[in-house]
């Protein structure tokens, strides 16, 4: 592995990271580089961003979700045709779940594995000479952690740069770029994140302005210099997977309905031998007939609701389906496969019915956190008694469960017991839960064939 990398964090959510890190990506790509891109954490919508500037796909590598030989496995993968790697963090550098050193999710984990150098983003909107003090803060915590360069993001005028470059030129940590307050990079936001890439209308007029802006405002020569080898802890099994496939040929729904599903299962799928088969059932189309599973991912049904309920094709078509074949439903995906949805407005409409529950956003609550499932049943994701691993995030709320059989045990981060969740009716299952990876110890192998015949041993 020859690309080099650095990591893009922040102290916080909402400091411009994401911006800034397109903002970086764009402008090296700019310049020739090959590169790569990574989110750090749990997350769809931004490595979307990533790929439309990149153009090639961005992998999550979560180091709470993962075990260490698949984080490893995907960052070679991400690093095998890059001159450099850019990863996003996700929330502040340090943030994640209790756990083991090393696997608590949190940025920091991936910058001590792969001996990456972090470019802090600090928002200085509202402090100037404070700003060295965060920076000391964050630059001593851990010393497995290296802060290689501050850029300042929402910066007032040159006399508010001049004030807080002086303060931190104390601390012997170069700054490397200052983001005036007024250039408008800003990216629309709804409820569970940025505006998806999918609807903007055209990406390679903000990759310019990304591009543009990160030549004017930040010292790219520098910060291309700073990127140091990615290195991993030694080659990955071969073979190795993060989920077995649900299928041979899978039947994926695959529009702005249905569009969070992460690129690495999508991937491994492929790798092991499995055909993606995607469908629009915003285009009321159902799934093809050829297929031997469907997949419903998460994504924004509650904007579409109405044209999903009066897509009839889509809705008979899923329903002759699951008379032979599993069909399963992640978050969005599990609310379509309920009785009923329930806008913000309180207008329900019908949905597909094939599991008892509804669900509403009249009462938006957020459902937040990792989760560990233990699966109570054979399933697409694995055996009974297997180990998934995954978060929930969504504002949608049950108002009817149904009596369908529960899908799977769950708990949180620090293993606390969290219920049952999920139904399961017979080919048809779904979750709120979003699946990441296998447990460490529950990770698969292998061709889709081979999974079907460890299941029979398995059953036995």
């Amino acid at each position: 592995m020859t690309a080099r990398g650095l990591i893009v964090a922040a102290p916080h959510s909402g400091a411009g990271k994401t911006t800034v890190a397109l903002a970086i990506m764009a402008a090296l790509k700019r310049r020739g580089m090959a590169v790569g891109a990574a989110k750090a954490g749990p997350d769809y919508i931004d490595p979307a961003f990533h790929a439309a500037i990149t153009g090639s796909a961005s992998l999550n590598l979560d180091s709470w979700a993962m075990p260490p030989k698949l984080l490893d496995a995907l960052a070679a993968q991400v690093a095998e045709s890059a001159d450099i790697v850019v990863i996003e963090g996700v929330m502040g550098l340090f943030d994640g779940a209790e756990g083991a050193r090393g696997r608590t999710g949190a940025t920091a984990d991936l910058a001590a594995r792969f001996g990456l150098p972090v470019m802090l983003v600090i928002d200085v909107a509202r402090q100037a000479q404070s700003a060295a003090a965060v920076v000391r803060g964050f630059a001593a915590h851990d010393p497995a952690v290296r802060i290689a360069g501050i850029i300042l993001n929402r910066v007032g005028s040159e006399r508010h740069r001049l004030l807080v470059c002086a303060a931190i030129a104390a601390l012997d940590i170069p700054v490397l770029g200052a983001v005036p307050r007024e250039i408008a990079l800003a990216l629309p936001e709804r409820h569970l994140g940025l505006v998806q890439a999918g609807e903007h209308a055209d990406l390679s007029i903000l990759s310019d302005r990304l591009a543009a802006a990160a030549e004017r405002h930040l010292d790219l020569d520098t910060i291309a210099a700073s990127a140091a080898p990615l290195t991993t802890g030694g080659a990955a099994p071969a073979g190795l997977v993060a989920l077995s496939p649900p299928g041979q040929r899978v039947a994926l729904a695959r529009d702005l309905a249905f569009s969070f599903v992460y690129p690495h299962l999508i991937d491994a799928w492929r790798r092991a031998g499995a055909e993606i088969l995607p469908f629009s059932p915003l285009a009321d189309e159902p799934p093809p007939d050829h297929a031997d599973c469907c997949w419903l991912p998460g994504g924004y049904p509650e904007l579409h609701a109405a044209q999903l309920a009066a897509a009839h094709r889509f809705r008979s078509g899923l329903r002759r389906f699951a008379e032979t074949r599993p069909v399963h439903g992640e978050c969005g995906g599990y609310m379509v496969l309920g009785q009923t949805l329930e806008e913000a407005a309180g207008t329900r409409h019908a949905m597909t019915g094939l599991l008892g529950h509804s669900t509403s956003f009249a009462k938006p609550k957020l459902h937040l956190g990792y989760r560990s499932a233990r699966l109570l049943a054979d399933s697409v994701l694995g055996c009974r008694g297997s180990i998934v691993r995954g978060h929930e995030f969504h504002y949608a709320s049950l108002v009817r469960s149904g009596d369908d059989a529960p899908f799977a045990e769950v708990a949180d981060s620090e293993g606390r017991m969290l219920g049952t969740a999920g139904g399961s009716r017979g080919r048809v299952s779904g979750t709120f839960f979003h699946a990441i990876a296998g447990d460490a110890y529950a990770v698969f192998f292998g061709t889709h064939a081979e999974y079907q015949t460890r299941r029979r041993v398995t059953r036995r």
